[in-house]
């Protein structure tokens, strides 16, 4: 499975870039987050987070939860995820940003084999948790970003 993800952000490279890597701020700033703790802070670029999340469907929600080791890289500039712990344990994310005119371009990439279930494996990967729930959060997580990058949030 992959699945890639991209928003325009209204604000420059540095901006943006602390903005993505701030998970810690993420349920304060973007609704669909539940919580964002960090459960081991390993170095200045290097953390374990656990993450959780509302997938929206009309009026009901699901949730979601993963932990992950993330890394900071200000110089690519990037943010790197390893799912560990989760349905989808093993997923790899890349988040990268571009400095273009006045703004960024932040793109989120995710891969991943799908989970352990025997027979049913890529078929839940590539037809139900990619593209509905990675890509519908995801893309939301993205959006809300922009929104905040631009202070209208």
């Amino acid at each position: 499975m992959r699945t890639l993800d991209h928003q325009r952000f209204p604000a420059t490279l540095s901006r943006s870039f602390a903005l993505a890597s701030a998970v810690q701020h993420w349920p304060e700033r973007l609704h669909h987050y539940r919580w964002v703790r960090i459960l081991d802070r390993i170095d200045d670029t290097h953390s374990v987070v656990e993450m959780a999340a509302w997938r929206p469907f009309g009026a009901l929600r699901w949730p979601t939860w993963w932990v992950s080791e993330m890394e900071i890289d200000p110089e690519r500039p990037a943010v790197r995820y390893r799912h560990i712990r989760g349905v989808t344990t093993g997923m790899q994310v890349e988040w990268r940003f571009a400095a273009s005119g006045d703004g960024t371009e932040v793109t989120i990439e995710h891969v991943w084999d799908g989970p352990g279930w025997p027979l049913i494996r890529r078929p839940a990967a590539n037809w139900i948790i990619g593209p509905v729930f990675v890509h519908g959060i995801a893309s939301r997580t993205l959006s809300g970003l922009a929104r905040v990058a631009t202070g209208a949030a």
